[in-house]
Parts: C-alpha cells; sequence; structure tokens
C-alpha cells in the first residue's frame, strides 16, 4: 500500500502539479489524499478536484490552526509538502509531523528566507543583492520561517539581463523536478535526520545536492 502524502498550497499550485503528475505517471509512490488551502480562490484547490483528491479551504480567524491541526491529524497522512503555503505553520502540528513534514523555498537557505521572502519577493531581493547564483531549498519544517533542517539544493545561475519574472521562471522549473525527487526519497525510506543534519542513502537523483552528515 503506497504511503499517503496532503499538501499545504496557498497559490496556483504548479508544484502541487508537478507532485501529483510524478504520482500519475509512477515516478511517485505516494498517495496525495488531501489538498488544503488558506485561500478559498488558490488555484490548488482546483487542481486537487480535477485529480479527484479531496480538496479543503480552512476560512481565517483565530480556530485556524486548530482547524488545520484537526483537519491533517484528522488524515494522519505519511507525509506532508507546503507547495506555495505562506503561513507559518503552529508548533502543535509542527510536533505531530516533525521529520515527515517538507517545505520548498525558492532560494538556497539560509539566503533570502523568512517572514516575507515568498514568491516574486525572494527574486526582486537576490537580484537587488547582486549574488550571481540562486536556487531552490526543500528543507523540513519546524517553527521558524525556513530554518528547518536542509534535506536538498539546487543551484541556478543568475544571468545577465534577468529580471524578477525570468529568473522566478528558471528557478520555478527547478522546484518542479527537484520536489518530487525528495518526495520520493521519504516514500523509499532513505531519509534519517539526527538533529539538523539530514542523512540521505545512495546518490543524489536528477543532481541536486545535499546537506547532511
Amino acid at each position: 500500500m503506497s504511503q499517503t502524502l496532503a499538501v499545504l498550497a496557498s497559490g496556483g499550485g504548479s508544484n502541487l502539479q508537478a507532485i501529483l503528475d510524478a504520482i500519475a505517471g509512477g515516478h511517485l509512490d505516494l498517495e496525495c489524499i488531501l489538498v488544503a488551502s488558506n485561500k478559498q480562490e488558490a488555484g490548488a484547490l482546483q487542481r486537487a478536484r480535477d485529480a479527484g483528491v479531496r480538496a479543503e479551504h480552512i476560512p481565517k480567524g483565530p480556530e485556524y490552526d486548530q482547524r488545520l491541526h484537526g483537519l491533517l491529524t484528522g488524515a494522519d497522512p505519511d507525509l506532508v509538502a507546503l507547495a506555495g503555503y505562506l503561513k507559518l505553520i503552529a508548533p502543535e502540528t509542527v510536533q505531530a509531523f516533525r521529520g515527515r513534514m517538507l517545505n520548498i523555498h525558492p532560494a538556497l537557505l539560509p539566503s533570502f528566507g523568512g517572514k516575507g521572502m515568498y514568491g516574486i519577493h525572494v527574486h526582486e531581493a537576490v537580484l537587488e543583492y547582486g549574488v550571481r547564483v540562486t536556487g531552490v531549498t526543500v528543507h523540513l519544517v519546524d517553527e521558524k520561517y525556513d530554518r528547518g533542517p536542509i534535506v536538498a539544493q539546487v543551484p541556478v545561475p543568475v544571468l545577465q539581463g534577468d529580471t524578477p519574472e525570468k529568473l522566478q521562471a528558471r528557478v520555478l522549473e527547478q522546484e518542479h523536478r527537484i520536489y518530487p525527487a525528495v518526495l520520493q526519497w521519504f516514500a523509499e525510506g532513505k531519509i534519517q535526520v539526527a538533529g539538523r543534519h539530514v542523512i540521505i542513502e545512495e546518490e543524489d537523483p536528477e543532481g541536486a545536492e545535499r546537506r547532511g552528515s
């Protein structure tokens, strides 16, 4: 029986679609059982419905964290993937899924991370700072924005004449490639976590760079 996956998303859901496509194509041995969003109009919810996956909107309010926690613990997925999800996960929920909840970030953490660093804002900051290499980071989720143990990173060069939109498009291509690959590592039981160190069996697929011992 396949392990199960829940996805949290706030936007259009292109990373969700890459995950769903990988599952449908037989490249990812997970069953997506739930997609939840804090935004009713999120395109990710429609992508889930189109794929026959349970889609849930959680309205904002003082009970939001409690409702999300109840939704996730009730579904009881083996893994939770944040895919463009813009809210900080409450400590109670982090604890319930510690070591099993991942996020993808459009930069090489710990640079260009933290509150407010999402979407096009990240690429604007990268260009303003003048770095020559940016990229993608997949990390485990902890109680702070973009601070959990790093699982994999993919570098993306910053090119002369780049705009935030051009850079975003190239980074997004790598996000769509590496996120399903990392989730497959978890599905195959290749991940061990020791404090901040993530240990992964075998060589990196798709040329991803790992952080760990």
